[in-house]
């Protein structure tokens, strides 16, 4: 049902911007035909507004990959340098929770912890809605800023990065299989703000994959047993990325072209001193307004690197 409800809606969009599209030509040749200026003007507007809502739609409709319907969990790591670059990592939060709340997705916050000073030293959030991890996926990377810190007294402009990975939440369609003796679960007390309850048990959840070295924890619940779950799914998310970054590697390996889009190569570049410019490396996408995009106006760069992707994997079909 939601698969034949997703493509129901893919079917819908088209029949609308074909309908608004038949509108608006009716409109403009009225108005040529009257020499009427402000509705040409009108006309033209609404052309455009029409051609970026076509555009998301035409990108929205190739995201047919495995689970690029799923909810998504975001982890954001912050890079060398202290408190600057914990303060980085608590910017990409928000921008992230930012732009998910912009397009009707729901946030849970699995996991955080703040700085000693300010900033966080790592989150986790749990993004739920059509299309999330499709959406979200091309945001995994390295993410830098560059600015003047307001943790220096003498104003020197500093550079701070911070990593983003993003992977889908795994529902029944997709197994992963885990062997539970290659695991080890521990408990411990959470720390932060959450009520009495959750300060005095030991109810935050860690669990460790021995043979990969991946960790996943959980603190958000008064229960447990809700975070032990909530660690499983995660760890199961977990596996499932990396899985396919391996496969990703290996046709990286193979194919030159693709190395600008290497796992763990840095993507981004936020620029708020000398001048101000937000610059995607791996489709040269710019904007120059960084207050925006950290505002959440991410979806110039999320559609560019979607494309740029779904093109490279359609020049391998064509050469297979």
């Amino acid at each position: 049902m939601q698969r034949r409800n997703a493509l129901e809606a893919q079917m819908n969009a088209v029949s609308e911007i074909d309908g608004e599209l038949s509108d608006i030509s009716e409109l403009a040749e009225l108005a040529d035909a009257e020499s009427d200026e402000a509705s040409l003007d009108e006309a033209q507007e609404m052309l455009k507004a029409l051609r970026d809502r076509a555009a998301k739609a035409e990108i929205e409709a190739l995201l047919s990959g495995e689970a690029d319907a799923n909810n998504a969990f975001v982890e954001i790591h912050p890079g060398a340098g202290g408190t600057e670059s914990n303060d980085w990592a608590a910017m990409l939060l928000r921008m992230y929770v930012r732009w998910a709340e912009q397009h009707g997705y729901k946030v849970d916050v699995i996991e955080q912890q703040a700085g000693d000073e300010a900033g966080i030293k790592s989150a986790t959030i749990h993004v739920k809605g059509h299309n999330a991890y499709g959406w979200l996926k091309t945001e995994s990377g390295v993410h830098r800023l560059v600015r003047i810190s307001p943790y220096d007294s003498n104003a020197r402009r500093h550079t701070s990065f911070s990593s983003v990975w993003v992977y889908p939440e795994i529902d029944d369609r997709i197994e992963i299989e885990i062997n539970e003796s290659d695991c080890r679960v521990d408990t411990f007390r959470a720390s932060g703000a959450g009520g009495q309850h959750v300060n005095k048990t030991d109810s935050a959840v860690r669990i460790t994959h021995e043979p990969t070295g991946i960790v996943v924890q959980s603190q958000n619940e008064r229960s447990q047993h809700k975070n032990r779950a909530t660690c499983w799914n995660l760890l199961r998310a977990r596996l499932y990325e990396r899985e396919l970054q391996i496969r990703e590697e290996a046709a990286a390996a193979t194919e030159a072209a693709k190395s600008d889009i290497g796992w763990g190569h840095q993507i981004r570049s936020y620029v708020l001193q000398p001048y101000q410019m937000v610059k995607d490396l791996r489709t040269q996408v710019e904007s120059p307004s960084p207050d925006a995009v950290l505002d959440g106006d991410l979806d110039p760069f999320m559609s560019a690197a979607l494309a740029a992707r779904i093109a490279g994997e359609a020049g391998e079909g064509a050469e297979a």
